[in-house]
């Protein structure tokens, strides 16, 4: 037990680096300590610019001020006047996974440093030789290795400090002379200079890719939190309005059931009351019936006539011929008129005519039939509306702009089908092919009135909004064309208002037989580009891309737009004014 402690304090007390008892113990931020001279020369002599531990190799920040331990040399200073010596530790002896002193005899000691001149590698006290002499100051010292032998030339047992670029491997200088003469060759450390130069160069674009991707993300991230807001909060707005929605139809519900219990109540006392005084006629009949009969029964003539004229005269009757049954009319019963946006449920009192009139049956189905012809109505929009708000949900698009594509085949991906709008079309086009097909007409075409319509330009906007990313294809059949997209608020009348790419709410391509011009804000830019009949148009709405493509064996692109919408758009054309101009929005599979 005894010499189980004296062993402990003989390794407790001596330093890992020169194997030695302790001089001048400091210790370091990693707890380990050593001799304040063998630490200094591990940092001054390192390769690495970064300071750390040479047993545990922690790395530190800045290199740690080295304060002599006075209480550790204190205990070494007893250690020595009780006649004990340092022994190395077990953790200084190599291990299977270590790199072993090429010199120890016996047990070998970790090596500290390889030397791949020497190709050997060295513990604390056999590297002395190479920090003290002159003659091993250009030998080159690295962090322990395993491999130093593979420096070594399998054919000529020489170290191969050269490199064959022509096939890509290091060689020994008599290799350099023998079956490499004529290769380019070249020093390692020449060929190591231009790697390392590739390799920052590489590296460079290694960051500058990661910084990239940092920054994107960084957008993905604000996306998530912008998407989570936008929803919660149009889930709180959509639940605040299907509310409101559901309290007024809960009010009009209520106030059919207190107008129908109203006009129940009013009706009833009506029919109570005619019921009362046809009981009082029946009373008064019965009277002056039984004393008819008592005055039929006397016998004197004198005493009958005596007695005529004090019976009692009748009341004014309710003729039955004034009671009739009849059904329920639109003008004597209660009504809810149908629903509209301007509009909302009423309810009319039943109107008193000279007679009184009984309804059979069902008294009231006149608003059973109302309120359903409402439900009918409901029904019909929220159907109607559910594609739109079903589109405006699907069109939300969160990842970071792609870019355009590069084939026709990749525009296709984003192919749609466009319809026109004949709310929209003047009055001088015709449309045909399912509202696909506009075509110029010498004659005013047959159009509803609406506040929609073109009035003095000859064009055209389809039905459907675009936002997220679209592809469609316009087909010129004949004459001048104008391919546009533009906003829906665009003003309807007036040239420069209206007209398509004459202001700051549409941009349009016009297109000819022999040329190209795109318009926007009334500014013209002249295109160059292969004739087609056949116009590509992509938009990428929420990145802010318009292209238009000429479209034939290839797809050509003619003009791009960079720019933000701040609206939902609508594809358009404007034709010519020659009669029988025309433009086909072509469907794409």
């Amino acid at each position: 037990m005894a010499q189980k402690g004296v062993q402990l304090d003989q390794e407790t007390f001596s330093c890992s680096m020169c194997l030695e008892v302790l001089k001048d113990p400091v210790t370091i931020p990693c707890g380990h300590s050593y001799c304040m001279n063998c630490i200094k020369t591990y940092w001054d002599e390192g390769e690495k610019k970064i300071p750390s531990c040479p047993l545990c190799r922690e790395t530190f920040n800045q290199r740690p001020v080295l304060v002599k331990n006075t209480m550790l040399a204190a205990l070494v200073e007893e250690m020595k006047k009780s006649g004990l010596q340092a022994a190395p530790a077990d953790h200084c002896y190599a291990g299977p996974e270590d790199v072993a002193c090429d010199f120890c005899s016996g047990r070998k000691l970790k090596a500290i440093k390889s030397c791949l001149v020497c190709l050997a590698s060295y513990c604390q006290k056999h590297l002395q030789p190479h920090r003290d002499s002159s003659t091993f100051k250009k030998h080159k010292l690295v962090d322990p290795s395993k491999n130093l032998q593979d420096n070594i030339c399998p054919r000529h047992g020489e170290v191969m400090k050269m490199f064959c670029r022509t096939d890509q491997k290091c060689i020994c200088y008599l290799c350099s002379v023998d079956e490499h003469k004529g290769h380019d060759t070249v020093s390692a450390a020449a060929e190591r200079t231009e790697r390392q130069r590739e390799m920052e160069v590489s590296q460079q674009q290694i960051q500058q890719e990661i910084q990239d991707r940092e920054k994107d993300v960084k957008l993905l991230q604000q996306e998530v939190e912008a998407i989570n807001q936008s929803a919660d909060k149009t889930v709180e707005d959509s639940e605040e309005i299907f509310t409101e929605l559901i309290s007024l139809l809960q009010k009009r519900s209520s106030d059919v059931k207190q107008q129908i219990r109203s006009q129940q109540e009013t009706e009833v006392r009506r029919v109570r009351e005619l019921e009362k005084k046809l009981q009082q006629e029946i009373s008064d009949l019965k009277r002056r019936d039984a004393e008819m009969k008592q005055l039929r029964d006397i016998e004197d003539h004198n005493q009958f006539l005596h007695n005529y004229p004090s019976l009692s005269p009748l009341s004014e009757s309710t003729h039955s011929s004034s009671i009739s049954i009849r059904p329920l009319t639109h003008s004597s019963s209660i009504s809810i008129r149908p629903l509209t946006h301007s509009s909302s449920i009423s309810i009319r009192p039943l109107t008193h005519s000279s007679s009184t009139s009984i309804r059979p049956l069902s008294y009231f189905e006149d608003v059973t039939a109302a309120v359903s012809e409402v439900r009918g109505q409901l029904q019909d929009i929220l159907r109607d509306m559910w594609t739109n708000f079903s589109q405006a949900v699907t069109d939300v698009d969160v990842l970071l702009s792609q870019p355009e594509p590069k084939s026709r085949a990749g525009f296709l991906k984003y192919s749609c089908e466009i319809s026109l709008d004949p709310n929209t079309v003047h009055t001088l086009l015709l449309l045909s092919e399912e509202n696909r097909k506009v075509t110029f007409m010498e004659k005013h075409q047959r159009y509803s009135s609406h506040p929609d319509r073109f009035t003095e330009c000859w064009q055209v906007l389809s039905r459907e909004s675009l936002t997220g990313r679209h592809y469609w294809e316009v087909e010129k059949k004949a004459g001048e064309v104008y391919v546009a997209v533009s906003y829906k608020n665009i003003i309807r009348s007036g040239w420069e208002e209206s007209a398509f790419g004459f202001n700051d709410k549409s941009w349009s391509l016009y297109c000819s037989s022999d040329r190209y011009v795109f318009f926007y804000n009334s500014i013209r830019t002249s295109l160059s580009g292969p004739l087609s009949s056949r116009i590509g148009v992509y938009l990428d709405h929420r990145a802010g891309v318009l292209s238009f493509y000429s479209v034939s064996g290839t797809m050509t692109l003619l003009h791009r737009v960079q720019t933000s919408f701040t609206q939902p758009l609508h594809a358009g054309v404007y034709l010519g004014y020659t009669n029988g101009d025309s433009a086909e929005f072509c469907k794409l599979k």
